[in-house]
């Protein structure tokens, strides 16, 4: 049991490296995302470190990968996909994908009376496709200011100053696909003939 695991946390150090090559990212990147010294997080790639409950929540998380994933751990057999959900700038996020790098999926609810009310528009880099589900989402993208509703949907290059809230006192739920930049949604449209 005691090599089980040994070599367990011995290969953690090569996914660690994969993963956040998958994503692009840099050491002193991964460092700022997780509170981790860089000369800690090239220890653990290396393995010249062995990695610690405190050091691998942190990195599954930045990487969007389960712990299990991460530590390789044997199957369940259990098929069901375990989301779970993150709370952060007044609305709640649900990854649909677990997979580094590429594009990113995932489920968002803004509630009734968020409180992001007021336009606060950011830039970043990546490409944003959003899908409204359900409620009325403002979408305030450069000097335009519009109303999604169900159904309707909106893509842009993120590094355009953005936000995005509940356009009413309603909920407002919607899908989003994020990339990085260059990685954009395909969507074919219907011809003219077609829409009625």
């Amino acid at each position: 049991m005691d090599n089980d695991l040994g070599r367990a946390l011995d290969a953690v150090g090569p996914r660690l490296r994969a993963l956040r090559r998958q994503r692009e990212t840099t050491l002193a990147d991964l460092s700022t995302e997780t509170g981790i010294s860089v000369s800690t997080l090239s220890r653990l790639e290396s393995g010249d470190r062995r990695p610690t409950l405190e050091l691998l929540l942190p990195l599954a998380k930045a990487h969007g990968v389960t712990l299990d994933e991460l530590v390789d751990a044997p199957p369940t057999g259990d098929p069901r996909i375990h989301l779970r959900p993150i709370t952060r700038h007044g609305m709640t996020m649900l990854p649909l994908t677990r997979r580094a790098g590429g594009i990113q999926a995932y489920k968002l609810v803004i509630p009734a009376y968020s409180p992001r009310q007021e336009p606060d528009p950011r830039t970043h880099e990546g490409y944003e496709w959003l899908y409204v589900l359900n409620g009325r989402l403002r979408l305030v993208l450069g000097e335009h200011d519009v109303i999604l509703v169900p159904s309707e949907a909106a893509e842009f290059d993120t590094r355009v100053p953005h936000w995005f809230g509940a356009a009413d006192n309603e909920t407002v739920e919607f899908l989003s696909l994020f990339g990085k930049q260059g990685e954009r949604a395909h969507v074919r449209a219907a011809p003219k003939s077609a829409r009625r």
